[in-house]
């Protein structure tokens, strides 16, 4: 069998990767491909997994739903040549008798429904918590959010429910139990973005060493891209220097988990700029006041354990924050992922568990209110765990796809 993975976003990527190398460990393990459809899949290439069909970096990258300026630009750089040469890739792979994994939103929907292949469907992109939770709809959502009577539209759910679409995925279980009214065989398999989230003693104590017994340890998710992530920093340190601030007659840590594709250049001259000084360490450490801010690039899941919670600009790395049941404190970026749109929609999607302010200056004052209240700090332990979802998703969906009969 063979099993082409179309995937239309860098997170989407890293969580089809948690898959596709579950279902390649798996015995008679088919042939596996990707055709990534935003940037170049370097997830895929970096797990040793093939890409087939062109691909291109646009300069929304992916979030052309986010501001219509962004998607005038990509269609300026060729967007609509690549759609074409793309559903062109997946007619070929249909043609060649293989099936389609698509992980995202409509698009790689639309493109496996497209290439005339049987194909199963992991939503990565909604949930029914934007328009509701368990006790019904939320307050004061205007009347088209909600005009389809699912957060899945009707002609997104006219393509999950085709005889071709062998199962559908998503990502929690209010969302499948809202699909499964409209008859689509949805299922919350658990979660693969909250797989590979175990810390590792070593890099644990090692990250640690040399900073202070803090009183209150943050991590700092300034998001994936450059340079909306650089951007992103620069309010970052804005909300650590309120942090500290309210936290005065304390020690304070921040642990900057920064991207593995970024250059480290402009984060520590950001920081040198604001006034920290840089201290000897394993890792790139600087000191302001009370404060001590640690950068890496290797220890990810090490940081989300360590913090206690986070001030984030992230899709993704956010998300796997609160599925670990712990707060976040963020604030509208400048695009063109983390917009105030974003944001909300985020917001709504985790519900207690983040904490959207106004300014980053408002950061500080929100956490002295926030992680002295015991019983708010276990609702949101219950909350994020129960959004996003336990951990196993990946195992879960690739047993299912390689049990899958494709060919009925």
């Amino acid at each position: 069998m063979k099993l082409l993975c179309i995937s239309n976003g860098h997170g989407e990527d890293r969580i089809a990767v948690r898959i596709l190398k579950a279902l390649q460990a798996a015995p008679g393990a088919p042939d596996i491909a990707a055709l990534p459809i935003v940037g170049t899949g370097a997830a895929f290439q970096r797990a040793g997994i093939d890409t087939v069909g062109p691909a291109q970096v646009m300069p929304s990258g992916g979030f052309i739903y986010m501001d219509g300026r962004q998607l005038a630009k990509d269609v300026q750089s060729g967007l609509v040549q690549l759609t074409l040469a793309q559903i062109r890739t997946a007619k070929a792979w249909a043609r060649q008798g293989g099936a389609i994994f698509a992980v995202g939103d409509v698009v790689p929907l639309a493109l496996a429904y497209l290439s005339g292949a049987p194909y199963a469907f992991l939503g990565t992109a909604k949930s029914e918590y934007w328009l509701r939770d368990e006790a019904g709809p939320l307050p004061d959502r205007p009347w088209f959010e909600g005009w389809a009577g699912s957060v899945y539209l009707p002609w997104e759910r006219w393509l999950m429910s085709r005889r071709r679409c062998r199962a559908v995925f998503v990502r929690d279980g209010l969302t499948a139990d809202w699909l499964q009214r409209f008859g689509i065989p949805a299922h919350s398999a658990g979660n693969p973005m909250m797989d590979n989230l175990q810390p590792a003693a070593a890099k644990r104590t090692q990250l640690t060493a040399g900073l202070p017994e803090a009183a209150l340890t943050l991590v700092l998710l300034p998001g994936s891209r450059s340079p909306e992530a650089e951007r992103n920093w620069q309010q970052i340190l804005q909300a650590v220097d309120s942090v500290a601030a309210a936290y005065a007659e304390k020690p304070v840590a921040f642990l900057g988990a920064i991207a593995p594709s970024l250059d480290l250049a402009p984060y520590s001259q950001a920081l040198l700029s604001a006034g920290w000084q840089s201290q000897a360490s394993h890792y790139p450490t600087y000191q302001k006041a009370n404060a001590t801010l640690r950068i890496t690039q290797d220890d990810f899941a090490e940081c989300l354990d360590l913090a206690e919670g986070a001030i984030a600009t992230a899709g993704t790395a956010t998300e796997q924050l609160v599925g670990l049941g712990k707060p976040a404190f963020t604030f509208p970026g400048e695009g063109p992922q983390f917009t105030r749109i974003f944001a909300e929609v985020q917001a709504r999607l985790l519900g207690e568990s983040i904490q959207l302010l106004p300014t980053p200056e408002a950061t500080g004052e929100a956490a002295k209110a926030l992680f002295p209240n015991v019983q708010q700090l276990e609702r949101i332990r219950y909350n994020g765990q129960h959004r996003m979802g336990p951990a196993g998703g990946g195992d879960a969906i690739a047993a299912w796809l390689q049990q899958t009969r494709w060919a009925e």
